[in-house]
């Protein structure tokens, strides 16, 4: 294996296991369940499992249009991304084109990044630490660890979405749930990242247009300690693994009509449709875990989003023009980053013209 082959592994390895959650506000974890049911209701017995899939939309659409947000004569304009989309959509990128190409920065989403503090040779020896970090602590399985009747509810599901792979019965019940949502949606015709944000730097890059990243950077100094310290340690993970299964079994169908209202750019839709997933029980697991604490994991997403907030107003001051991408949920928010930037006094307009 090459250098440039083991660090990609590295980093892969590392942040699957050690940041599935955290990098869920950057839209690049999944997104999971959309709501529980109701109190009192009866679950449907995993032989009875009904899931009103929807058919997602295909070819060219237009997504959902920019938001405009200003103050005096500079702009920013912000595409709200989502995730999942439409695996065969093809977006029509003219606006975003002309909009990006018009501008002199473009800012992306709000990110976290884990960063081991060690050289090459420090990671390449991390290499055999990091094997088997996705399982269970003492080699137990995943029906030893999870309800009987969630586990029953999960051998049905894993058959009709993930088939015979017996390995992941040796996961934690939160890697199991990424698996079983990953596949769930693409059998559903859907794309974790519908790669809108790739498109979104390649336009930069055609342009000459710079691309700033709105990351929080979180150094690991003992990079071998901390995945020691992981692989040994109990999450409390079951509530994210059982909203993963009420998702896959009850919600793909309005997953479905969210993706499908944001390629064709029906805003009135997306606004009435949940934007937020439930997803704390499954950023829970892994940030009120232990060894997250010992890690300093706590209160990551509000300092990813304060960095993005002040890269923005510094953008708008300095920027005749900008364009920016954040997650939809901060967009439509009443409590989201356009909210809040519309309370520091900033002028914001929907492209259906609504404020």
């Amino acid at each position: 294996m090459n250098r440039t082959a083991c660090r990609t592994l590295n980093r892969r390895r590392l942040h699957r296991a050690m940041a599935v959650a955290l990098l869920v506000l950057a839209g690049a974890a999944p997104v999971f369940g959309q709501n529980a049911p109701p109190p009192g209701a009866t679950a449907p017995a995993p032989s009875q499992v009904t899931n009103l899939e929807g058919v997602t939309v295909s070819g060219i659409q237009p997504g959902p249009g920019l938001w405009k947000v200003s103050k005096g004569d500079h702009v920013m304009w912000v595409l709200g991304t989502l995730s999942p989309l439409p695996e065969h959509m093809q977006w029509k990128t003219d606006e975003v084109e002309q909009t990006i190409a018009d501008s002199q920065e473009v800012l992306g989403p709000p990110s976290v990044a884990l960063k081991p503090k060690t050289n090459f040779f420090g990671k390449l020896f991390l290499l055999p630490s990091l094997i088997g970090a996705r399982k269970n602590p003492d080699g137990q399985r995943l029906q030893q660890v999870v309800p009987a009747a969630e586990y029953a509810r999960w051998q049905v599901l894993k058959q009709q979405y993930i088939g015979s792979d017996r390995s992941v019965e040796d996961w934690r019940p939160i890697f199991a749930a990424v698996e079983l949502y990953d596949k769930a949606i693409k059998r559903s015709g859907l794309s974790s990242s519908g790669g809108v944000k790739d498109t979104v730097r390649e336009l930069a890059k055609k342009h000459g247009v710079k691309v700033s990243t709105a990351r929080y950077t979180m150094m690991i100094d003992e990079p071998r300690a901390a995945v020691k310290t992981f692989k040994a340690s109990p999450m409390d993970d079951l509530e994210c693994f059982g909203r993963t299964l009420d998702t896959v079994e009850h919600d793909l169908g309005r997953i479905t009509a969210r993706a499908n209202a944001w390629a064709t750019g029906d805003l009135e839709a997306l606004r009435g449709l949940p934007m937020n997933d439930q997803r704390e029980a499954c950023i829970a697991a892994v940030t009120e875990a232990g060894f997250a604490k010992q890690l300093g994991f706590s209160d990551i997403q509000q300092k990813a989003q304060a960095i993005w907030l002040g890269a923005a107003e510094q953008a708008l001051n300095t920027n005749t023009q900008t364009f920016a991408m954040l997650p939809m949920e901060e967009v439509l928010s009443a409590k989201g980053l356009i909210a809040q930037l519309k309370a520091k006094g900033y002028q914001v307009e929907a492209p259906d013209g609504s404020e």
